[in-house]
This record gives C-alpha cells, sequence and structure tokens, in this order.
C-alpha cells in the first residue's frame, strides 16, 4: 500500500513551519513522498479545505500533518493502525465537543492535526465535507484564573460530529503521536509527534531520540506549560 504525507497549507506565513515539518519526516523516512496543497489564504476557508483531504490525497496510505507539527519518531505502528481500521487519530486535548455547544453532551472531539487514514474511512470524509458547512465550529472554555478562550472557526467539530454519524471506530493513538505542549504537562517517551509551532525543547528531543533508539527505558517527563 502506497504511503504518503499530505499538508493542506494556507498563508505566506506559514511556510518556515511547513519546511520545518516536511525536514522532520525526512529524518525518519527520507523516501516517503509528500503532497502539499496549497489553500485559500483566508484562514477560515482554509480550514474548510481539511475536510477535503481523503478528494486531495494521491496515496492510498495518508498521514495528514498541520503544518506547526515535528515529527520525532518511528510512525510505521499508527501507519499500520490507520489502514487496519481505516482512520487512527489522537482524542482533541479539550475530549468533549461540548465546548461547541452544551446540546453535544459527551460526544468526543478528536485533533484533526494528526490524521492517518485509508479509503475504508473515505464515509467520514465525505461526511464531514457536508458537515463544514453547517456544524457548530466557535468555541468557548474557561482558563483556570477564569478567562474566557476559545475559537472563531474550528475544523474539528464537523469532522467529530462526522465520526459519530457515520458510527465509525477510529482507531485511537496516544497523546505522543499528537503532543500539544499547551494543554500538555506530562509524557512518558518516547514522544513520536510535537503539535506546536514553538520548537522542541532539546533535552525532550534527546530522551525522546534515546528511547525511540532503544537505549533509554521509557521515561517520565516533565516540563512547564505556556498559559
Amino acid at each position: 500500500m502506497k504511503r504518503g504525507i499530505l499538508y493542506i497549507v494556507w498563508g505566506d506565513k506559514i511556510e518556515p513551519l511547513l519546511q520545518r515539518s516536511m525536514a522532520s519526516v525526512r529524518q525518519f523516512y527520507p523516501d516517503m513522498p509528500i503532497e502539499v496543497v496549497r489553500g485559500e489564504p483566508d484562514p477560515v476557508r482554509g480550514l474548510a479545505q481539511k475536510a477535503k483531504m481523503a478528494t486531495q490525497t494521491p496515496f492510498e496510505s495518508t498521514l495528514f500533518l498541520d503544518a506547526d507539527t515535528v515529527v520525532l519518531g518511528n510512525l510505521d505502528y499508527a501507519f499500520d493502525r490507520g489502514e487496519e481500521f481505516g482512520l487512527a487519530c489522537a482524542i482533541c486535548e479539550c475530549p468533549w465537543l461540548r465546548r461547541y455547544g452544551p446540546e453535544a453532551g459527551d460526544q468526543i472531539e478528536y485533533n484533526t492535526g494528526v490524521l492517518f487514514f485509508t479509503a475504508k474511512s473515505r464515509p467520514v470524509f465525505d461526511a464531514w465535507q457536508q458537515l463544514s458547512a453547517t456544524a457548530p465550529s466557535r468555541s468557548r472554555w474557561m482558563t483556570t484564573d477564569g478567562q474566557l478562550r476559545g475559537l472563531e472557526y474550528d475544523d474539528q467539530s464537523s469532522f467529530a460530529r462526522a465520526v459519530r454519524q457515520c458510527a465509525f471506530n477510529p482507531y485511537v493513538l496516544p497523546i505522543n503521536y499528537n503532543f500539544r505542549p499547551g494543554f500538555y504537562r506530562t509524557f512518558f517517551s518516547p514522544m513520536k509527534i510535537w503539535h506546536d509551532p514553538a520548537e522542541v525543547p532539546k533535552t525532550l528531543a534527546e530522551v525522546s531520540a534515546s528511547t525511540e533508539s532503544g537505549k533509554r527505558l521509557v521515561q517520565f517527563l516533565q516540563f512547564a506549560v505556556r498559559t
């Protein structure tokens, strides 16, 4: 099964992050093909274009990556699970779809920044494309100090609703495959994918690489989280 990496990007400011991400892929997969789709410059339309990724990938087995990701380890296990189940992904740092509205209840939100998928999950992506224009996409949440935070538009609401509508069971990957340092305080090495515009801390990268190579036992790491 032909594997490849897909990016969908928009705007000029994203280019340095895209180059960083592609360089990290090449460290582990020097020969894997990469497809970059240039989306609408408008951020809302650009995000909406992510819902079309299944129609834009030229690969049989695709890893979609947001441009602000850094690959830190071998991803074969996740590719295998994506091919077995049709879709492999991580639960969002905010697992509740109710941040888009209380009517969602306890429905689960998945992070769309790292998605391993094949044609088996095509019904989900077709539903996502249909729902992206109508599903609630404005999110709100409170911080520990009582501040209101949120996004005016987010593509993950419609994706989660598509998964639920299709009664599809994706393979759920641990946070190591979609690590969000602004929200997670700890992890056990090795880390697989860092998902943040900030640079990967040198010590974290070194410990992760050492664990990945087998030279070090799985290690518990804790570090400060940005607010």
